[in-house]
């Protein structure tokens, strides 16, 4: 079971996220010269699900917004953890405090 959630983890990583966008647009392209779904996923090598997602997540994103938006997730990933930091040193100093006094 753990081999298979590290299969999917990776798939995920195929593409950058300007890559994606590449991908959508060449999408777009195709979709306006009348090609059905099927036939853009076939040619884009996606699947029409992982398609959906992807235009739901970037759709009308330009490559420079993809880099800003990887930027903002990965900031707001250590602003959470020094929040997480300091919610335990506070629990760790009231504990101790507590006993003091």
């Amino acid at each position: 079971m753990g081999n298979r959630f590290k299969e999917t983890s990776a798939m995920k990583n195929k593409y950058t996220g300007t890559q994606i966008v590449a991908k959508l647009r060449e999408a777009d392209t195709l979709l306006g010269q009348g090609k059905t779904m099927p036939d853009i996923c076939r040619e884009i090598e996606v699947s029409p699900q992982t398609y959906y997602r992807w235009r739901q997540k970037y759709g009308g994103m330009s490559p420079e917004m993809v880099k800003e938006l990887r930027g903002l997730q990965k900031e707001n990933a250590r602003l959470r953890k020094v929040v997480a930091d300091q919610a335990v040193d506070m629990a760790i100093l009231k504990e101790a405090a507590g006993k003091n006094f």
